[in-house]
């Protein structure tokens, strides 16, 4: 059994590699039996260094944001599947926490009955207590659509979570509003169509397709003038989307350890992919080789 010496320790062990018993001294001992006998350095011992264990970089935290139909939902997907990360969406914690009859959740439905928008207290607090799970903490989180205010971002902060990278996907207002205005949904299955960018793929699921409560305003012989009318409705929403990721930005903008990059997502998928995963890469790249990165 070869012989180990421990720098980090104030104890060396030695011992012969015939698996003879293994001998301990302490530091200032050892100092004072190799002065006097140098023979024991000979070659039937053996000393080894420990190596300091390498300590893993910390996982990636990533917030996404988005206007409808900007194709977020589209690039989640992509980015978990790469990176493992845990996906986390407040609507989605916002459901859940109902149909499981929580505290927050029966808060929240509350609210949603008489029309009232969920208090920014309940929906940090989901929000706080998913990221704090052992899974977000242990693989990373990329957070999508949230917040979306510069109070929300500064109750997060105040719960110590904010991101390595805040990606913004940016596409023209006159996309985004033909996007939506052609979104349809398939109450059966739950899939999203579009009626010129992707269709449904027969005409009994064409004949069953609705367009989502947020995206019409019923009454297919009036399509015409819904569709105006939806038209600034959604106008509107681009603009207080836009007004309150500007606000998050300048938050996140201040803190040292926080990059943000605006992509252009009117193009294919796989291009927006392919500058998203970029920057995540280098991100990681940099964790890996430079060690003052870990301060993040």
């Amino acid at each position: 059994m070869a012989g180990c010496v421990n720098y980090f320790s104030p104890h060396v062990t030695l011992c012969s590699p015939r698996a003879s018993p293994s001998l301990s001294f302490s530091g200032d001992s050892v100092h004072s039996l190799f002065r006097r006998s140098p023979s024991i350095i000979s070659p039937r011992f053996q000393v080894v260094v420990a190596a300091e264990k390498a300590v893993p970089p910390p996982p990636l935290k990533i917030m996404i944001s988005g206007a409808p139909a900007s194709g977020k939902g589209t690039q989640c997907e992509l980015i978990t599947q790469k990176y493992g990360l845990v996906h986390i969406s407040a609507g989605d914690l916002l459901r859940a926490e109902i149909a499981s009859g929580s505290e927050n959740g029966r808060l929240a439905k509350e609210h949603m009955e008489t029309g009232q928008l969920v208090p920014n207290e309940i929906v940090v607090m989901m929000v706080k207590d998913r990221l704090s799970q052992t899974d977000a903490e242990q693989n990373g989180w990329l957070l999508d659509g949230y917040p979306r205010s510069s109070s929300q971002a500064t109750a997060l902060q105040g719960f110590g979570f904010h991101p390595d990278l805040f990606i913004v996907l940016e596409v023209p207002e006159d996309i985004l509003v033909e996007r939506v205005v052609g979104r349809r949904l398939d109450p059966v299955t739950g899939k999203i169509y579009h009626l010129k960018y992707s269709p449904p793929e027969t005409e009994e699921i064409a004949a069953r397709l609705t367009q989502r409560f947020d995206d019409t305003e019923e009454k297919a012989s009036q399509y015409l003038y819904i569709c105006f009318c939806f038209s600034r409705k959604v106008k509107l929403r681009l603009k207080t989307h836009n007004h309150n990721v500007s606000d998050v930005l300048s938050m996140y903008d201040d803190l040292i350890h926080t990059l943000s990059i605006s992509i252009k997502g009117n193009r294919p998928k796989e291009e927006v992919f392919t500058q998203i995963d970029a920057a995540l890469s280098e991100m990681l790249q940099q964790r890996n080789t430079d060690p003052s990165s870990l301060l993040s």
